[in-house]
């Protein structure tokens, strides 16, 4: 194990010296043999932005490689002070979320949410799907919440972080719980997954659509099994996705596709032919993201590309910052989604035309918010301990 200061670290490089980075990262051995990360996205495990040191692992000749185990999931707990997280993002139609877990074991090489893992000491990398955080009071801190006086009722988004469908749902069981509270008190929520572990919630999923308390997003992003398995490994099928949305939209929930995330010379191109399968399965709207590569989303994702698409690497980011003047990412509000520049352009174009030829681009009707029924508060005093 050596160690070094984090500002020589070549997988962090400015985006105008990328391709040297990139080529630092494959000769200097920080990508993680391919045994210990089988099944997983990301082929880097670089140490978090916020620590002092970068540690790295090398073969010393006494063959201690074979020493060192798979990556595998573990669940930690956390126990937030509350549920409910705010937010005042301008572009975002959401002004509250709840995230019933930290880190996400789908393990999709671009998800915009795995910076957030620096900030428990961790690395975006193979940390942020294989050491999970779990909040199992979700539901009584959130009961408690919405009993609080004067709490005022606005749509809360659930799935815009890390999926409240993960794997480990199916054990933890944390999303049901929160649906429950949420049915009880008659409030309204919008969920994103790319799971078809919703299902499981069916029950609760249809009486809250009864009372136009939900919608759904499921995320199709794309078509083609084998470029899904490498780029979102433990997540739901493409044909798994589009049988969900048939399925929600039976049983009367409102349900939207989103191609999301589009990445220019690699899955925008399957952009129609996604919302056209959506429509047939019954999803009612559409929308899409562009690709983004905040922090250090962006390194993971281009050592991704060199390890599976090397000879589209050049093309690809090339067009990517294209639309983030001339940078792997722009922040900035208002761009961030949709990118700029002619592609973005021709992509929301492309956009328009498919949604308006298939009947995605009626808008959905809103939830109701004139029904909440405040818990009574009783039962769900939290331990000081």
């Amino acid at each position: 194990m050596r160690e070094q200061s984090l500002a020589g670290q070549a997988a962090f490089a400015p985006a105008n010296t990328a391709d040297i980075a990139d080529a630092m990262i494959v000769s200097s051995g920080l990508r993680v043999e391919v045994d210990r990360r089988r099944g997983r996205g990301a082929g880097l495990n670089p140490t978090g932005r916020f620590e002092a040191l970068q540690r790295e692992s090398f073969d010393d000749g006494w063959q201690t490689w074979e020493e060192l185990p798979p990556f595998k999931t573990e669940v930690q707990i956390e126990k937030p002070r509350t549920a409910i997280t705010r937010n005042e993002s301008p572009d975002i139609s959401f002004d509250r979320s709840i995230n019933p877990y930290r880190g996400c074991e789908h393990g999709c090489i671009y998800c915009f949410a795995r910076p957030t893992h620096a900030y428990m000491g961790l690395s975006a990398g193979l940390d942020f799907e294989t050491k999970l955080f779990a909040k199992p009071d979700a539901a009584k801190l959130l009961e408690r919440e919405l009993a609080k006086p004067g709490y005022k009722v606005r749509v809360i988004a659930i799935g815009t972080n890390t999926d409240p469908y993960q794997p480990i749902e199916k054990e933890w069981r944390i999303m049901r719980g929160i649906l429950e509270v949420l049915n009880k008190a008659n409030h309204p929520v919008s969920i994103v997954t790319k799971s078809a572990m919703i299902l499981r919630d069916l029950d609760i999923l249809q009486e809250m659509a009864a009372k136009n308390l939900v919608r759904v997003g499921i995320s199709v992003t794309t078509l083609d099994r084998k470029l899904a398995r490498t780029m979102e490994p433990r997540a739901a099928t493409p044909p798994r996705r589009l049988e969900t949305i048939h399925t929600l939209a039976e049983a009367g929930i409102q349900t939207a596709v989103m191609a999301a995330p589009l990445i220019p010379a690699l899955n925008d191109h399957e952009l129609e032919r996604i919302l056209e399968s959506a429509k047939a399965a019954g999803a009612a709207e559409a929308s899409y993201v562009i690709l983004r590569l905040p922090l250090e989303v962006s390194p993971l994702f281009r050592d991704w590309l060199l390890q599976h698409y090397p000879d589209r690497y050049r093309h690809v980011m090339s067009l990517v910052r294209s639309m983030r003047g001339g940078k792997d990412y722009d922040a900035e509000f208002g761009k961030r989604m949709k990118g700029a520049g002619p592609y973005a352009w021709q992509i929301a174009r492309r956009f328009e035309m498919a949604a308006r030829r298939f009947g995605l681009t009626r808008r959905s009707v809103p939830l109701r918010d004139d029904l909440f029924i405040p818990p009574d508060g009783s039962g769900v005093q939290l331990s000081f301990l």
